[in-house]
């Protein structure tokens, strides 16, 4: 039963540490279209944020 014990209270913590992580690192998934701004976008249709991105850059410039 101790071994029960002590591997569900390390299983708590391990999962409340990841959860701090989580809260307090705010990082949004990035996928293709969603990465980093001087990155190419390799999709087919482009996503609303890429489009976005890519107006304000073209305004910008002109």
């Amino acid at each position: 039963m101790v071994y029960f014990l002590v591997t569900f209270v390390f299983m708590v913590f391990v999962i409340a540490i990841m959860a701090i992580g989580v809260i307090f690192g705010r990082r949004a998934i990035k996928g293709s279209c969603g990465g980093a701004n001087n990155a190419d976008c390799v999709c087919v249709e482009k996503c609303d944020k890429r489009k976005k991105l890519e107006a304000e850059a073209h305004l910008n410039q002109g």
